[in-house]
């Protein structure tokens, strides 16, 4: 065989190599895709998980603004119930108005309660699909590297490893999905 026989062999042995290695290259590409694409999900996820905590946060404050209207007015009550009073009729219609109010904060507490926990439950919801986008995207980035390492040893297992870890990632971020 001449050199030259020789060196074309080596050239096209190479070639050879490398398009073996051109579907662990697109895998490689595939996988870095999914792992932005789950990045920007995952946290924009955390960001509506932080803004309906705000929400939460102030649908309590509110709660607890009524909660002292409700508790001051109740005083109110008390302490004109055992003050003297020269105009009885006067008093009365002035607690009378404040009984209603009471009432109808009594049923306001209830409803603004019932508005945060609900609120609450949005942000444990939210939470959790941010838990399942990090997940993802933490296999993804395992599988994106293994899948490297086929680059320098050449060896398929570390392909078929990485595909596995790919794969894995991909389901738990889309069953971020399907929690309700």
């Amino acid at each position: 065989m001449e050199a030259e026989e020789v060196q074309e062999l080596a050239e096209q042995q190479e070639k050879a190599r490398e398009n073996s290695l051109r579907p662990v290259s697109f895998t490689m590409s595939l996988l870095a895709v999914l792992v932005a694409v789950t990045t920007v999900l995952g946290h924009r996820t955390h960001t509506e998980a932080v803004l309906e905590q705000a929400r939460a946060t102030d649908q309590w404050n509110l709660y607890q603004a009524k909660k002292i209207r409700q508790y001051n007015t109740q005083l109110t009550i008390d302490l004109l119930s055992n003050l003297p009073v020269a105009d009885t009729a006067s008093a009365q219609k002035v607690t009378d108005a404040y009984k209603a109010h009471l009432a109808k904060w009594n049923d306001d507490l209830n409803e603004e309660s019932a508005k945060a926990t609900e609120l609450e439950a949005e942000v444990r919801k939210s939470e959790r699909h941010a838990d399942r986008f990090d997940l993802g995207e933490a296999l993804l980035e395992i599988g994106l590297v293994i899948t490297s390492i086929t680059l320098l040893t050449r060896l398929r297992a570390y392909w078929y490893l990485g595909m596995v870890f790919g794969a894995a990632g991909l389901v738990i971020a889309a069953w971020a999905f399907l929690i309700h």
